[in-house]
């Protein structure tokens, strides 16, 4: 069944939806940055009418300030000082972490409502809270798309990683000396982990998300990333770095590692 066009629902409904699945796909909403110069650079006070101004757009500046906030700590984790932790390191934990944030919510719209949430990075706002699932705001607009079927909707999601906000935000990220390959593998690790939340919420559709995650990672810009252990499960062709954050960097590896030994791949 094809579901309405988002404009057709009452758009607080929509939101409730994707929101009950769990903090990664928490958001509110704000008007669309108005048109000039700084639309979408400056930080923005209050963009979701909230009464609180702690909201900031997420722009390089704030992409550098998070993380050398997360490898300050991943050090302290350890008792170690900030330096102790390679700064690329932190940069690909921060970058993660955020890419998880912004893959939950659109890929639960595509899911659960057959929808694309289009946006620029420049009109979403956050608040940089460390120890979970930061705060987000996108913008209302992003909601309005009209509804597709599965094949087209892949395909419009596969497009906009290319050239859309998560492409714009490990573009921010190369600079803090995150591989590109890394990067990938860390949206394509978010795509798998928003999947698996949304089915553990919703076992009715776990068989539709995991259809569409797989539709996803079988696509250009993330079909390079896409593995599988012999039992079936997602493992990407890289890894976030993290273990390297540990004491001799040695620490646990996750567990769609490609570090782990590759004698349970597939051919």
């Amino acid at each position: 069944m094809t579901p309405p066009a988002p404009g057709t629902r009452d758009q607080g409904a929509v939101i409730a939806g994707i929101t009950a699945l769990g903090p990664f796909f928490s958001f509110t909403t704000h008007p669309e940055p108005a048109a000039g110069p700084a639309a979408g650079t400056a930080a923005s006070p209050d963009p979701a009418g909230s009464g609180d101004a702690g909201w900031q757009a997420l722009d390089g500046p704030a992409v550098a300030a998070r993380a050398g906030a997360v490898r300050a700590w991943l050090a302290a984790a350890g008792g170690r000082p900030p330096e102790a932790v390679e700064a690329r390191v932190g940069a690909s934990v921060a970058h993660l972490g955020l890419a998880a944030r912004l893959v939950s919510p659109a890929l639960a719209a595509a899911v659960l409502h057959g929808t694309l949430l289009d946006h620029r990075l420049a009109a979403v706002r956050w608040r940089p809270v460390l120890g979970g699932p930061v705060p987000l705001s996108l913008p209302a607009a992003a909601l309005r798309g009209p509804a597709l079927p599965p094949g087209a909707l892949a395909d419009a999601f596969a497009a906009r990683l290319h050239d859309g906000p998560l492409a714009e935000l490990a573009a921010l990220h190369v600079p803090l000396g995150v591989s590109r390959h890394i990067l990938l593998g860390n949206t394509a690790s978010a795509v798998n982990g928003a999947a698996a939340m949304i089915a553990a919420a919703r076992p009715r559709l776990a068989a539709a998300t995991a259809a569409f995650a797989a539709a996803l990672l079988d696509r250009e810009p993330l079909r390079a990333q896409r593995d599988r252990t012999a039992a079936g499960a997602f493992r990407r062709r890289s890894c976030c770095l993290i273990y390297r954050a540990a004491p001799d960097r040695r620490g646990a590896l996750c567990g769609d590692c490609a570090l782990h030994t590759t004698t349970d791949r597939r051919p």
